[in-house]
C-alpha cells in the first residue's frame, strides 16, 4: 500500500457533519474496503472514485449521509441496497451498523462475485448479495415485503427508483433515495407515482458535501399501504414507461 491508498480519516468532518465518528475497528473496514476496491478496479469497472478523499466523500460518507441522522442505531434492520454495483451505500452501511441485516442487489454477476469474496476479507457478518433484476426480486414473495429500508443510489429516475423500492418493504418501512440536484418538477413527479405505490414523500433532506461541497439530496418514502400486486412492472418497464 501506498500513501496515495491511504484512506483519510476525517474524524472531525464525520463529527461536525452528521455528529458520528466511526470506531477505530470500522476505520479499519473502511481502510481495507478502498484497498480492495482498488485492487478490484484492474478487472472490473467498479468505480471511477479511486482519489482518497473522493472516494471518502463520495462513497463513504455520501453512503453514510442518508442512515445516520434517522438514529436508528439500536435497532436491528433488515435493508436491501438496490443497484449496489460496487458496494455503495451498501457496504459502509453494513460496516456502520453491523447488528443489521444487509443484502446486496444488482443484476451484474462480475461485481457481486467480486464483492461476496470482499465480505470474509473485511470480516463483515451481515451482508449477503442476491443476483438479479429487482423488477423479478420485487415479485418474488421470499422478498417482497420484508425489508425494513430500501437504499438506491444513482441508478434511475427517482419514480422508477420508488417502483423498485417500495414493492420490497414492510408497511412502515422507508425507501431512501440518494439524489444530486432536486427540483420541485421532480418532487410533484415522484409524489405521483408514490401515491399509486402505497407510499408518502415523508422528508427531503437537503446536504451540502464536506469536502467538494456539492448539493446533495437524500428523499424519505414512507410506505403507508400495500404496494397493488401489478407493480414493480416486468423487467424494462419502469424505465422505459415511467409512472
Amino acid at each position: 500500500m501506498t500513501e496515495l491508498d491511504q484512506l483519510p480519516q476525517f474524524l472531525e468532518l464525520w463529527q461536525d457533519t452528521l455528529h458520528w465518528q466511526p470506531t477505530p475497528e470500522q476505520q479499519v473496514k473502511f481502510q481495507r474496503l478502498y484497498e480492495e476496491i482498488l485492487l478490484g478496479n484492474r478487472q472490473l469497472n467498479l468505480t471511477r472514485i479511486t482519489e482518497s478523499s473522493e472516494f471518502w466523500e463520495k462513497h463513504l460518507w455520501d453512503s453514510l449521509s442518508g442512515i445516520i441522522p434517522l438514529g436508528l442505531r439500536d435497532q436491528e434492520l433488515s435493508v436491501i441496497d438496490i443497484g449496489t454495483g460496487a458496494g455503495f451505500p451498501g457496504l459502509p452501511v453494513a460496516i456502520s451498523y453491523p447488528n443489521w441485516r444487509v443484502t446486496l442487489l444488482d443484476s451484474v454477476q462480475k461485481k457481486l462475485l467480486f464483492l461476496k469474496s470482499l465480505l470474509p476479507k473485511l470480516e463483515i457478518k451481515n451482508t449477503t448479495v442476491l443476483i438479479g433484476r429487482v423488477e423479478a426480486i420485487a415479485q418474488d414473495k421470499t422478498y417482497r415485503e420484508t425489508f425494513d429500508l430500501a437504499l438506491i443510489r444513482a441508478v434511475a429516475s427517482a419514480s422508477v427508483c420508488a417502483e423498485y423500492g417500495l414493492p420490497l418493504l414492510k408497511l412502515g418501512g422507508r425507501v431512501i433515495l440518494y439524489r444530486g440536484h432536486w427540483s420541485e418538477e421532480e418532487n410533484l413527479s415522484l409524489d405521483s407515482a408514490v401515491r399509486q405505490l402505497g407510499g408518502k414523500i415523508e422528508e427531503i433532506n437537503k446536504l451540502t458535501t464536506p469536502l467538494s461541497e456539492s448539493s446533495r439530496h437524500c428523499i424519505y418514502i414512507r410506505k403507508i399501504a400495500s404496494t397493488p400486486k401489478q407493480y414493480p412492472r416486468g423487467v424494462g418497464i419502469p424505465r422505459q414507461h415511467p409512472l
